[in-house]
Parts: C-alpha cells; structure tokens; sequence
C-alpha cells in the first residue's frame, strides 16, 4: 500500500491485514476486517462496514451505511469460511447489505462488473449476479438466486430463493418473484406472472428490429394456449433454432429445475 496515494481518513478502522490496492480512498468512520481486499480507485464514503473474507473490484464506489461481507442471514450458517467476491466499478448505494456465501451453497456469494444497488439493496448468501445489474431501492435478493447480465429489479421487488432471472429481463415494482423469469422477460405483480418481453429494455441496449421481431414471434408461440408447454417449446426450438436471443430463453426452460414465470391466466 502507498499511503501516498490512498486516503485513510483519521475516524477510519482498518484491520493491519486488510488489502488496499492503489488510491484507495477510505472516508470518516469506515471499519475493514482483517481479510477484505480492496481494488485499486475503490472509494469508501463515510460509515461503510466491510468484513469477512471480501473482495471488491477495482473503481467500485460504496456510499454511507452499506453492510458488506457480514455473516449471511442463514440459521444454518455456523462460521465457516466461506466469500463474497464483488467486481469492479459497481456502485452500492445507501444501507446495501451483500452477504458471504455458505458451505451448503457453495461458499461464495459473488457480484458481478457495473452494477448499480441503489439504497436498501440486499444480495443474500450464494447469490451470483451477473454484469450490468441494477436494483431499485430496497429490491431483495434472497439466497442462492441466479441474476443474469442487464437484469433490472424494480424498487420494493423480491426474488424467492433458489429463482433464476435471465438476461435482458426486467422486475416490475414491488413484485414478488416465485418461479424463474426467461431472459428478455418482463414480470410484474405479486407472486408475478411474465407481462412480455423487456421490449424498452431491448431498444435501448441496440437490439435491431429484426432481432425484437423474432423474439416476438418466438414468445407468442412459446406461451399460445394450444398444447403443453414442452410442446411448445420443441417448436421453437425447431422454427427459431438459427436466432440465438431465442435459443437462449429455449436453454433457460431447458435448464430449469423449477416453474417458470408465465403470462397471467
């Protein structure tokens, strides 16, 4: 560490075994535990409480209040070693809490590059989120949830243990998410159902019409009221096997060890 480049304010408690990489900066009241590493240009603004075995990626930014790398909320957890592992140039808004893993998931919670958690945020213990995420205030994560790249949970949602949320795909507000939730899907309500494809979400991150076009085409056949939904799936398989955003939503059905969002009866 060169103190030369990294601020340590005077009120700060940093454990002598903590990693601080180059320009850190570690604001008035922030407490680091003896295993957590800091990337380089990390900036800790005041009151941040890091712990356990944490690792934080370069450039990310934690402001006032957030709980980092604490025991996860887990009757079953006894103290093992266990990490959490967060990437560069996230932003962790006010109170956040991001929890370590546990031995009976895995043993590492793990955060992906360029996130957003806004204020009141929670990744529970085994969470592994993807890149690009963005949490709303106070959107919940519990644990072992999968969240994939440019997933966005609205404010006030929650997703139920063991769920997966693909890629592209959007939580509406203060929505209860039970059952997993196809990349590029957009569900809303409580215990939510699938409302359609993230179609905002789409155009602004480049998708072509074409691309959109086909994903519509594929949806509508996916979730038709004829036949089971095995069947249907097999036929878009087979229709839309060269267009890989639809192969992708067909993989994830494929891969998926419970229910899954579907449109509202």
């Amino acid at each position: 560490m060169n103190l030369s480049e990294t601020q340590i304010h005077p009120s700060a408690v940093v454990h002598g075994g903590a990693r601080l990489g180059r320009n850190v900066t570690i604001g008035p009241y922030c407490v680091i535990g003896e295993q957590v590493t800091l990337g380089d240009d990390v900036i800790l603004h005041s009151h941040v409480a890091i712990a356990g075995k944490t690792s934080i990626g370069e450039g990310t930014v934690i402001f006032p209040f957030a709980s980092i790398g604490h025991p996860p909320q887990d009757q079953k957890y006894a103290g093992e070693a266990t990490e959490l592992i967060i990437g560069a140039r996230n932003v962790i808004r006010e109170h956040v809490t991001m929890n370590p893993g546990t031995a009976g998931g895995g043993g590492v919670t793990r955060v992906g590059d360029n996130g957003l958690f806004m204020a009141g945020a929670h990744v529970a213990h085994d969470c592994q989120v993807g890149n690009n995420v963005i949490l709303a205030n106070h959107a919940t994560l519990a644990g072992h949830v999968m969240l994939d790249d440019f997933a966005i949970l609205g404010g006030l949602s929650a997703v139920q243990q063991f769920a997966r949320v693909g890629k592209h795909a959007m939580i509406g507000g203060m929505s209860g998410v039970v059952d997993d939730v196809i990349p590029y899907g957009s569900v809303l309500g409580n215990r939510a159902h699938l409302g359609g494809l993230n179609i905002i979400g789409l155009k602004r991150r480049g998708f072509s019409r074409d691309q959109i076009h086909g994903m519509r085409n594929a949806y509508r056949l996916l979730f038709a009221p004829e036949g089971t939904l095995q069947e249907r799936l097999e036929d878009v398989a087979a229709q839309f096997s060269g267009h890989t955003e639809v192969m992708e939503i067909v993989d994830f059905i494929r891969a998926a060890t419970r229910s899954i969002c579907t449109p509202a009866a």
